[in-house]
């Protein structure tokens, strides 16, 4: 069984406080496009929140499980441990909910990957890690995540016998590395997307989930 956990919690400040999970790329929003890809490759989806409030947000999606974080106001460490002890498969995909283009493929190729190591994470050279795009064993995730000092996802991958996968490797699937595309702001958006403006005003406008 494969799972995969998307994390939604964040607080949002670079966004200008709205959530970017409901930014729309292409004519729907970067969470659908995200879940929809997860379906292609995982039999399970949990999607992690900052609290039961924000779950209420995803109930659309049916059958995909969100919960909120256990340990709050402590980052991503504090989703992956909540999404971890919520999962059932031995491996686990990890997104972050502000990444509109991953790549099915790539996602296979990081679970194959990770095959008998505690992780496999992709990277741009040593110091630059994508541990938010990126698959765990997840027996190994929670005996980290369990006791800790450190709230630094460098930290954790560097405590786990990680295998890293170079981006000239996952180039061979996606040659414009589309699958890292990251949007922290409204202009990282249109950079990429030009027409996104308005629908942004229209689907972000205010903090409410979709109807």
């Amino acid at each position: 069984m494969r799972s995969a956990i998307v994390l939604v919690g964040g607080a949002a400040r670079r966004a200008g406080g709205r959530e970017k999970y409901f930014f729309t790329f292409r004519g729907r929003t970067f969470i659908d496009r995200l879940i929809d890809t997860l379906r292609e490759v995982v039999d399970e989806i949990v999607v992690v929140a900052r609290d039961p409030e924000q779950c209420d947000r995803f109930g659309h999606f049916g059958e995909i499980r969100c919960i909120p974080d256990i340990r709050r106001h402590i980052g991503p460490i504090g989703g992956l441990h909540a999404g971890a002890l919520a999962v059932h498969g031995e491996y686990v995909f990890v997104a972050a909910c502000d990444m509109p283009c991953i790549n099915p493929d790539v996602v296979r190729m990081l679970f194959d990957a990770a095959d008998g190591y505690d992780a496999a994470i992709p990277g741009w050279n040593a110091d630059m890690l994508e541990p938010l795009h990126a698959v765990y064993r997840r027996s190994a995730l929670l005996g980290y995540l369990e006791e800790h000092e450190s709230l630094s996802l460098r930290s954790m991958v560097r405590n786990l016998d990680a295998r890293y996968v170079g981006v000239e490797t996952i180039r061979r699937i996606d040659p414009e590395l589309l699958t890292f595309t990251n949007i922290n702001n409204l202009s990282d958006l249109e950079q990429i997307d030009p027409s996104a403006g308005h629908d942004l005003d229209d689907a972000c406008g205010s903090d409410q989930g979709p109807s």
